[in-house]
């Protein structure tokens, strides 16, 4: 808490609000409950980031690229700033709401603005060598390499709804474990009972990291840890998908 005395004599040099106009009492000045807006008005309960426009899927201009810049710098992939909101910074900015534990609405307003300023990012429990670590509570996948944070995406796991497949019926989860990446589809979609999976990489038995076309802020999937195609091409592009490759499930 700021030093009473010192907001207090602050609170003598204010400007004073308009003739008419309400008077802040002496503890909302001390307390810092409020700012003076526009006109000399004072609004209680409202900071200058809660002033701060929201940015959603098709705004445009200097402020989203400056958005863009500030999550690539986080490690939150969203592709090639370029100051258009499109689905890959709607990820990117899921990612980070997720890390921060904000509602997961993809718009970046005032509290994601600020968590953004404030740099947050997820702990990591891969903090040397290279690998993949999915934390299932957070719907998060992070990329380490040679121990130093790579990547940040939002990810969907396993819904923990009931399906049915193969004759009987069966819960959509995903494994925990420590696994190594064994089998690689490299070209494209793939085809499977459950649906189409684009490029997995399979570290157990069925279950994949692969680019999706739907990658919600929740648990969707049948068991596999979905990403963008986007992001499954720049990962490919760059040798994170091999055979052997760790992948924490947690």
């Amino acid at each position: 808490m700021n030093d009473i005395i010192g907001a207090a004599a602050l609170a003598h040099d204010m400007e004073l609000p308009p003739s008419g106009a309400a008077t802040p009492s002496r503890r909302a000045l001390i307390l810092g409950t409020g700012v003076l807006a526009a006109g000399g008005a004072f609004t209680l309960g409202v900071s200058p980031a809660d002033a701060a426009p929201a940015m959603r899927l098709g705004s445009r201009g200097s402020s989203v690229l400056a958005l863009q810049k500030d999550l690539t710098r986080l490690k939150y992939w969203l592709g090639t700033p370029d100051g258009s909101f499109g689905p890959l910074t709607q990820q990117a900015v899921f990612a980070v709401q997720k890390a921060a534990g904000l509602s997961r609405d993809g718009s970046a307003g005032p509290r994601t603005q600020d968590a953004i300023r404030r740099g947050v990012q997820p702990r990591r429990r891969i903090t040397s060598g290279t690998g993949f670590e999915v934390n299932k509570p957070s719907q998060l996948l992070i990329a380490t390499n040679n121990g130093k944070l790579s990547y940040i995406l939002n990810t969907s796991t396993g819904s923990g709804e009931r399906y049915y497949s193969g004759g009987r019926w069966k819960r959509a989860t995903t494994p925990t474990g420590d696994f190594r990446m064994f089998r690689l589809h490299s070209r494209g979609w793939q085809s499977g009972p459950l649906g189409d999976m684009y490029r997995p990489g399979y570290y157990d038995r069925g279950w994949a990291i692969h680019g999706s076309r739907s990658i919600p802020a929740y648990p969707a999937s049948h068991g596999c840890s979905r990403i963008s195609t986007a992001a499954s091409d720049m990962l490919w592009s760059r040798s994170w998908f091999i055979s052997g490759r760790r992948v924490l499930i947690y």
